[in-house]
Parts: structure tokens; C-alpha cells; sequence
């Protein structure tokens, strides 16, 4: 049976060309090749999480994968439905997948990128391999799906990834209606490997986001370390009376 029949009986898929990856933040997470997305320390997945909602909200639209290991899910719990909503503009149609094993993970993930079912899968694994990656970055190239793992702080060592981002919390932003509420959230990224940017391994960014403009901006001239503690109140003749 040559091409052309396989064509028109329809058992012939065509594979849509990768787009090529961003040289600027945030380096095609979410829109082209495979990334990691690691925590900083343990408890950091929050942040982990709502940067990679946050940085993938422009991405391809189209239903969503994602998959979890289930000693993970136990862990960590699983992303809301109400968090999406929060975060994404349009929001996707969202398919979870939960495995027993990372064997099971790695190969789901294979197996969404080449079904071309979904436009991204983001995958939370305790680990992942130069050959699962490897493998990974080919399927991913080849049928033009992005893909994430999101990892934990062990997460270390030479991988086929495009960039490895580490993510750490920061200090909220001021809130202007009322100062001792949280404002807007804020994350640490840090650009630990970028196949594409070589010369932007290395780089940090304040990042905060805005969840009435739905929109993630890097934050200039945040302070490095921890946050300053708040002054003391001075006390007045009046507080001292009522007293």
C-alpha cells in the first residue's frame, strides 16, 4: 500500500513541524520542546506550580495533560480546577492521568506527545533520565507538543532538556488596599540550563503576577535576601491613656 492510500484511507498522520524555540523569557516553556521546572527546597511546589500556570498561559490552546505519580499526588495534592480559572485567561480542558510508577509517568508522557490527543503535557515526577529525556525531546521536536516536568529540589545532572528553571517563593507584593493582607504572589526563577541561550544560564528573575491583568512581569529592583522586618509602632499619649 503506497502513501497516497494510506492518505486517503486516512492511516497516515501528518506531524506538525516543532516551532522554534523563544530565545527570551521564557524560553518556550510551554510552546515548544521539553523543560524542567524545579523546586528550590522542599514546600517550594506552590511556587513551582503557579510559575508554570503563570508562564504557559499563552500557550497552544487546546486540551491539557497532566500527569502525576501517586506517591507525589499523596504528597502534594493536585492542582484545583479553581486555580486554573485563576490563572488562565481562557482555560483549557484539563485530562489527568495518575501512575504508580515513574516508568509509568515517563511512558504516558511519550505516549500523549505522539497521540497529538493534547497540546501540552505537564508532567510531576520524582525524576527523569538523559535517555527518558532524550527521548522525550525527540517525540516532543518531532510532533510540535511541548512538554514540562515539574520536579523536585533533588532534581540534578546532565538531561536532553531545553532549560532547567528552579524556582524558589518571594515576598509578596504590597498590597494597596490593605497592608497587612498579601499581595500579588511573587517567585524567584532561576535559568540553570538553556540549550538555546547558552549565554543566559545563570540568570534570576523577580517575576510577579498580576492576577487582574492575568499577566507575569519580571519585577525590578527587588531587594536580594530576606524581607525587612516591620518597625515598631511608636506609642502615643493617647495609647498610653486608653491604657
Amino acid at each position: 500500500m503506497d502513501i497516497a492510500t494510506l492518505k486517503t484511507k486516512g492511516l497516515l498522520r501528518a506531524v506538525s513541524a516543532a516551532p522554534a524555540m523563544p530565545a527570551a523569557f521564557p524560553f518556550g516553556l510551554g510552546l515548544a520542546g521539553l523543560h524542567e521546572v524545579a523546586e528550590a527546597g522542599y514546600g517550594d511546589r506552590a511556587a513551582v506550580t503557579g510559575f508554570v500556570l503563570a508562564a504557559t498561559r499563552q500557550a497552544k490552546q487546546g486540551a491539557w495533560l497532566w500527569i502525576s505519580q501517586t506517591k507525589l499526588a499523596g504528597d502534594l495534592g493536585h492542582v484545583s480546577q479553581a486555580a486554573l480559572r485563576q490563572m488562565q485567561a481562557v482555560m483549557p480542558q484539563r485530562l489527568n492521568v495518575e501512575t504508580r510508577t515513574l516508568a509509568e509517568a515517563l511512558w504516558a508522557v511519550e505516549e500523549a506527545v505522539v497521540s497529538g490527543a493534547v497540546s501540552l503535557v505537564i508532567a510531576e515526577v520524582e525524576a527523569a533520565d538523559f535517555t527518558a529525556t532524550r527521548r522525550l525531546t525527540l517525540a516532543s521536536g518531532r510532533y510540535g507538543v511541548p512538554v514540562i516536568l515539574m520536579m523536585p529540589q533533588t532534581c540534578e545532572g546532565a538531561t536532553a532538556a531545553a532549560t532547567r528553571w528552579r524556582i524558589r517563593p518571594r515576598p509578596s507584593a504590597p498590597n494597596r488596599y490593605d497592608p497587612q493582607a498579601p499581595g500579588n504572589p511573587r517567585w524567584r526563577a532561576v535559568l540553570e540550563r538553556c540549550r538555546t541561550a547558552p549565554n543566559a544560564t545563570g540568570a534570576s528573575f523577580d517575576l510577579e503576577w498580576n492576577d487582574e491583568t492575568l499577566s507575569l512581569s519580571v519585577v525590578s529592583g527587588l531587594a536580594a535576601g530576606p524581607a525587612a522586618p516591620r518597625p515598631a509602632e511608636r506609642e502615643t499619649p493617647a495609647r498610653r491613656r486608653a491604657s
